[in-house]
Parts: C-alpha cells; structure tokens; sequence
C-alpha cells in the first residue's frame, strides 16, 4: 500500500542525527522521498566528531518505506545550498515539505555563564549555526515550495513559545538561538501563509537523541537505567516522536490551521493521535512547568 506521503519530497536540512534524523526516518516511513542533508558524512566528520552520517540517515529513510538521498551540505554556504536546492527541483521538479533542523550547537555554549563570561567566539558561531542556516536555507528553498500549493515549512527548536517567553534557556546565546527559530516560523507564516503554505515552530521534549543517552552513559534499549541519577529523565522522548509529529502535519489537509505558530510533540500527539515508540504520549513541556520547574520529584504518571 502507497503510503500517506508517496510522491511528496522533503527536504530535511541537518538530519544526521537526533530530531532531523528521527523525523526524516518518519517520513520516510510514510512515503516521502526526503533529501538529508548535514556535513558528517562516512568520508568526513564535522566538528562533532561523532560516528552518524547523512548516508546512515539516508539508509534508514529507503528501508522505513521512503527514499532517502544523502546530500551533504554546509547550510552556512549559500551557493551551496543553492546547488542542493536546484538539484531537489533537477530530480524532483517540487519540494513539498521543508524542515529546518540545523544546530550544531552542542559544543558551543556554557550553561548558566553570563553573556560578558562566556566565550564570545562560540556563541556567536552557535548563533551562526542555529539561526544564519536557516534563513540562507529558507531564502533559497522557499521559493521551490511555494510553486505548488499546500507546502509545509518545519522549523525545529527547543521550547514552546510559551515557555520559552517565561523561562531563562541555558545561556545567553542558547535562549537567543531557540526564540529567534520561533520568531522564524511566526514571520515565515505571515509571507507564505497567504502564498498557499503553511509555516509552524515545533519542538521535541526531552529528547533521547543519540548525544543525549551517551552523556548519561545508557541506550536506547536500557535508557531506563539513568533514572537513578536524572529522575525527571522519565519524561523523555524518542526522535521518532517528533517525527511523527512531521507526518501528522504534512498529512493533515487542514495544517493552515497552525500557520505561524509554536506546537510541541506532546501537544500535537493526541490531536492526531500518534504516539511515541513504545506506545506512549509524552508531554514534557507540561510537565516542565506543573513537575520539574516547581520541585517536584518525579512522576509522569498523567503525562506520557
């Protein structure tokens, strides 16, 4: 059976690893071509120096139903991006979903270090990686996407805009990186909403990516057992989850009703019904503010 999405094309703008990974995999699984992009590839490491390639995100895409093209690109370049933008309308003649997941940032910030203590160097190239990106990706995408009517543009990010509106986010640079991808998917759905797509901010919870569960020295299978020192890890989530949260959107014929605004995983899965791998819905932002922020111990009973 021809899956939800076959003969739709995406792009997935840094899909190594983590949420763009999960989220390419997911749509893959419903059918979609999706073109992965990101610079670790299996000839070369970025920065990162961490063993996921585009290529390992592109095989997992064509056997979850999909077909996944690796394309390696640094989303700072423009005329790079360019080029992978007009090879996607070479091969495909139509761009139908653009998720915007470029970070990069994890090396690049210290937590709670005050703007005139932390290293200036690294947060202006996290501001870079995490906003600059997505803007040059957008401006030259966008305009591929908008050929046809009934585009989605993704932008990841980490918080609500809520939350994010009442709640200091790591550091300086952090909190300013991660407002201004929602700020992004605000503006977006002013310029393309009335263009005939939609644009929305959306945001994991606590994500099981694949550098999260190696800091707490666990994996997937037994991410259980890092309770004991983070209890409040109990709320966390797949990158599947976020995925799925994509394919719901992209699938919806009625998206435009989310045009310009913040949604979440947990807040999308049980408008539509989805759930996270292992058959839950968690809802960490919820829980965030009415559990952890407040000093409760942990608990998710209600919440995932």
């Amino acid at each position: 059976m021809p899956g939800p999405l076959e003969g739709k094309v995406a792009l997935v703008a840094g899909a190594t690893r983590g949420a763009g990974r999960g989220i390419a995999v997911e749509l893959g699984a419903a059918g979609a071509t999706v073109y992965v992009t990101g610079r670790s590839t299996r000839a070369r490491r970025s920065e990162y120096d961490r063993p996921e390639t585009v290529e390992d995100t592109a095989d997992l895409v064509t056997a979850a139903g999909g077909q996944g093209i690796a394309v390696p690109t640094d989303h700072l370049e423009p005329p790079a991006v360019r080029a992978l933008v007009d090879r996607i309308d070479d091969e495909q003649g139509r761009l139908d979903i653009l998720v915007n997941d470029i970070w990069g940032g994890e090396h690049l910030f210290a937590r709670d270090t005050p703007v005139w203590e932390h290293d200036l160097d690294k947060g202006l190239r996290l501001l870079r990686l995490a906003v600059e990106t997505h803007a040059i990706t957008s401006h030259h995408a966008l305009p591929l996407l908008l050929r046809r009517p009934g585009g989605l543009v993704v932008e990841v990010t980490d918080g609500t805009a809520e939350y994010n509106r009442d709640t200091y986010r790591v550091s300086f640079f952090y909190d300013l990186a991660k407002s201004s991808v929602l700020r992004m998917a605000f503006a977006l759905g002013h310029e393309i909403g009335p263009r005939g797509a939609t644009a929305v901010a959306l945001t994991p919870g606590w994500l099981r990516s694949e550098i999260m569960l190696d800091q707490f020295g666990v994996r997937e299978e037994n991410w259980r057992d890092a309770l004991d020192r983070v209890p409040h890890f109990a709320i966390s989530e797949t990158p599947r989850y976020v995925g799925r949260a994509v394919t719901a959107l992209a699938t919806d014929p009625q998206v435009a009703r989310w045009n310009g605004q913040s949604l979440s995983s947990g807040g999308l899965a049980p408008v539509y019904g989805f759930t996270d791998l292992d058959g839950s819905r968690p809802d960490a932002w919820r829980y965030l503010v009415e559990v952890q922020d407040v000093g409760k111990p942990a608990d998710v009973t209600g919440y995932r």
